[in-house]
């Protein structure tokens, strides 16, 4: 029986988009091909990180880069590395993403932009293309963090940026040590940290993702220009009160922290505006204890993710945030602990970088949009180390980590010749011409 996904990619495929080697049949067919490991009842995917089923979409996207004629290697964090010379040596032009997924995830976030990296390369190969350096598609392993609650682990150990004793403190979602699961996986740790890459070998790196929001389809454009990738900040914060029977306890003198909770998380989330139209603030954990029906609860934690573009404006949130937990503490009587969990640093995308994107996207004949992105990518890590670009794809209704996760196949093969198009250029100056 002929795949569900396949025949709904094909169906109203625009056939004007195959030309110069690129082949929309063959993305559909593979984009097809890895809906079928890890495929849930829904139509979504269940590949987590370093599973079984992350591994086999490894190994099927590792053959389809032999028969493209890269030569390819797994490291020992389980990352996969495809190369194709060019005609001089030198550090390469990369592009890739991650084929893992959150539990019943979709079916374009991560592997499109694989195999969109791959289609480049198959393209060359049809037209007898010899790139000027070298060109690598990467996979990157657990990207989406849903097995540790720590993502983007594999373009980290590429870069060398883990810290040992952090992974060492990391257990999956069954308890089981980061130790085990790799040793399960096939590597060891020593292998995991060894993978860690000379970063001269890399001279830019390259993303093609669906947007998972709806700016493109508001307006109307198959794909976009990503600015930025904004820099996550988390902010754990504890409530303490008195706990007591909801029935005996008056409602005057008493010490509810899930009351000062819920005004903050209420105030909290009209401070993004005061600093920056990009910033956002989102309440996504929240604990209660005792967690009763008639106990006033003793404490309540909850985490707030904070992000913007700009640094400043990002920290500027935080403080703000800060200050807004402490006085509705203060104002309900209770207690209040603040701890700033985590920050990494926004990714600017350098203006020459985007304006080399913008000409790309008038030759295609395209509008060049330009927009953040919110979520956290493999881009953000190699883009720390050397230049970065990532290029968004339009996305239906802006559903994303979902089986209803959609992007037409035309968008898609517009992806694969604006990132064509885009490397052919920077691999042309990365080569002195």
């Amino acid at each position: 029986m002929e795949n569900g996904l396949l025949a709904r990619l094909l169906e109203g495929h625009e056939k004007a988009l195959d030309r110069d080697g690129v082949s929309g049949t063959r993305l559909a067919e593979r984009l097809a091909a890895l809906s079928e490991i890890g495929d849930t009842a829904e139509g979504g995917v269940d590949r987590t990180g370093f599973s079984f089923e992350e591994k086999q979409a490894k190994e099927q996207v590792m053959l389809w880069m032999r028969e493209a004629g890269l030569d390819v290697r797994e490291d020992g964090a389980g990352n996969v590395i495809g190369r194709l010379e060019g005609k001089s040596d030198g550090p390469a032009f990369a592009a890739g993403s991650h084929v893992d997924s959150v539990p019943n995830g979709g079916n374009f976030d991560g592997p499109l932009g694989v195999l969109t990296a791959l289609e480049v390369a198959e393209a060359w190969k049809g037209t007898g293309f010899v790139p000027p350096v070298p060109y690598e598609v990467l996979i990157f392993s657990e990207e989406e963090g849903s097995r540790f609650g720590a993502g983007i682990l594999g373009s980290q150990a590429m870069t060398g940026d883990l810290d040992r004793a952090a992974v060492d403190r990391l257990t999956d979602n069954e308890g089981r040590p980061f130790s085990e699961v790799i040793g399960d996986y096939g590597s060891s740790e020593e292998a995991f940290f060894a993978s860690a890459r000379d970063l001269a070998e890399i001279g830019f790196y390259t993303e093609v993702h669906i947007e998972q929001g709806k700016l493109l389809e508001a307006a109307d454009l198959p794909a976009g220009i990503v600015k930025g990738i904004a820099g996550p900040a988390w902010l754990d914060i504890r409530f303490a009160g008195s706990a007591g029977h909801a029935g005996n306890t008056p409602m005057a003198g008493r010490r509810d922290p899930l009351v000062a909770a819920g005004r903050f998380v209420f105030e909290a989330s009209s401070l993004p505006p005061s600093v920056s139209e990009t910033a956002v603030a989102t309440v996504g954990r929240l604990t209660v204890s005792p967690n009763g029906t008639n106990v006033i609860p003793e404490q309540v934690e909850l985490t707030v993710d904070i992000r913007d573009l700009d640094k400043d404006a990002r920290d500027a949130l935080v403080e703000k945030v800060w200050e807004t937990a402490e006085r509705c503490a203060a104002e309900r009587g209770v207690q209040v602990e603040l701890e700033l969990a985590s920050s990494i640093d926004p990714v600017p995308v350098e203006e020459s970088i985007r304006e080399e994107l913008r000409e790309v996207f008038r030759a295609e004949g395209l509008e060049p949009m330009e927009l953040m992105s919110g979520a956290g990518h493999d881009a953000m890590i190699l883009g720390r180390h050397m230049p970065m670009a990532m290029i968004f794809v339009r996305s239906q209704d802006g559903v994303s980590h979902n089986p209803a996760e959609w992007t037409d196949l035309s968008d898609c093969v517009q992806g694969v010749h604006l990132l064509k198009k885009f490397a052919e250029r920077q691999m042309e100056r990365m080569a002195g011409k």
